[in-house]
């Protein structure tokens, strides 16, 4: 085969940048990690996990460490992606219940206030014996619960993932005030009373909410306790999901979209509805991936088929992986190890080989979840950049040390989007 002439590697290269490069993002949820003894080395689970494809592209790339909020700061996952995404979290964070909701197909207005919820288990006195109901929830509890009126106020519920749910309060008339300024009720342990609901400002506003959220709190567990499907499941000795635990009080906001904000378009590829929420709050499009579900039997090579298919139509694509930060809650050092081994065989390889030459592939966390602290914690987490006109580096693995050593250096997670839309040519200049 005849190689290419230099002529046309310049029309390839000026049409790249003409027509824009396109890139994909991948995140994996919880990647970064602290290392733990294992037999005579220190590893964690990525510096012990077979990344193959990873480490290739950190070698043939520019890597680095990054604090995604700043240094020593704990993100949350909500807060995380809105850096990471190219939103200060500082100015735009509306409230983890705002993006549950949102993620979950929702519509929000400026006058909601959103709620996370679980399905939980609790006892005749309201101690509660399983905050996630054994992990499952139920439509038809959803049904007999959503639309609740309270106060001038309706009860938007969704049930999501297993236990997990949205819950919008939505004013009915005008005049009628909410605030997010409540405290939650999810005491965020078992064996525990549930949590009564109190206003975090002295004003109506909040003090209407926290009324209404007990209110629904209390006729909810009337309803949930009595329905069939909580009957039938303690019958076969599944935990019924016989309440609610809200908390994440957010309000909905609009901020500046996506497209307008960096000067390309951009989709989600992603499984929990957290993620999918964000990206709708900034105004990325969501894609739909049969048995893309947020849990560890996520279909990866689907994932990485939607993804390659959008970039058809979309400049950049965001794949979100759960499941890393599950196990790292766990303190399952061999199953976030594993995943991470998928994650490389079934997600970054097949990315890797049809994604075209003028494809960024970036690959880093929204924060560190180590296996020994079973929390997310403030360690910076590894990012590299692979593609065609990115710096390379003497970096040969994909790890969270050997990242440390690479041309990045430490930036923060707000550095991530500035620096892909200069690498795509979407660059803003500052000054002339």
């Amino acid at each position: 085969m005849r190689e290419p002439s230099n002529i046309k590697i310049f029309l390839e290269r000026f049409q790249a940048v003409v027509m824009g490069v396109k890139a994909v993002l991948i995140v994996c949820d919880g990647m970064g990690d602290r290392p733990v003894r294992r037999g005579h080395e220190w590893e964690t689970p990525l510096s012990a996990a077979n990344t193959p494809n990873l480490d290739e592209l950190a070698a043939e790339g520019v890597n680095g460490i990054m604090d995604v909020i700043s240094p020593g700061i704990v993100p949350g996952s909500d807060t995380a992606h809105l850096a990471l995404l190219g939103y200060d979290p500082y100015e735009h964070y509306a409230g983890r219940g705002v993006f549950e909701a949102l993620g979950a197909g929702l519509e929000l207005r400026e006058c909601d206030v959103a709620f996370r919820a679980n399905f939980a288990t609790v006892d005749e006195r309201l101690v509660i014996k399983d905050r996630r109901a054994g992990r499952k929830g139920d439509k038809r509890l959803e049904a007999a619960i959503d639309g609740m009126e309270i106060d001038g106020v309706r009860v938007i519920l969704r049930n999501t993932v297993g236990h997990r749910c949205a819950v919008v309060l939505r004013p009915l008339e005008e005049g009628v005030k909410l605030s997010k300024y409540v405290s939650d009720c999810d005491p965020h342990a078992d064996g525990i009373r549930v949590a009564e609901c109190k206003p975090l400002r002295d004003d109506d506003a909040a003090r209407r909410t926290a009324a209404i959220v007990n209110e629904f709190l209390r006729r909810s567990h009337e309803i949930l306790k009595e329905h069939p499907v909580n009957k039938e499941r303690a019958e076969r000795g599944v935990p019924p999901a016989n309440f609610l635990l809200l908390r994440g009080a957010g309000e909905f906001f609009r901020v500046e979209g996506f497209e307008e904000r960096w000067g390309f378009r951009a989709a989600c590829v992603a499984g929990a509805s957290l993620y999918k929420g964000v990206a709708r709050f900034i105004g990325m499009d969501v894609l739909h991936v049969e048995n893309a579900t947020g849990d560890p039997n996520t279909d990866l090579r689907a994932k990485a088929s939607a993804a390659l298919k959008a970039l058809e139509e979309y400049d950049l694509v965001f794949i979100h992986v759960k499941a890393t930060d599950n196990f790292g809650h766990d303190g399952d050092f061999e199953g976030k190890k594993r995943m991470l081994e998928r994650i490389d065989e079934e997600l970054v390889a097949e990315v890797r080989e049809v994604a075209r030459s003028d494809t960024l592939i970036a690959v880093t966390a929204d924060h560190s979840t180590p296996v020994s602290v079973k929390r997310h914690s403030g360690d910076p987490v590894p990012l590299l950049i692979h593609g065609e006109g990115v710096r390379r580096d003497d970096v040969s693995s994909f790890d969270e040390l050997s990242a440390a050593r690479g041309g990045l250096c430490r930036l923060r997670g707000a550095d991530l989007m500035p620096m892909l839309a200069d690498l795509m040519g979407f660059f803003k200049m500052y000054g002339t």
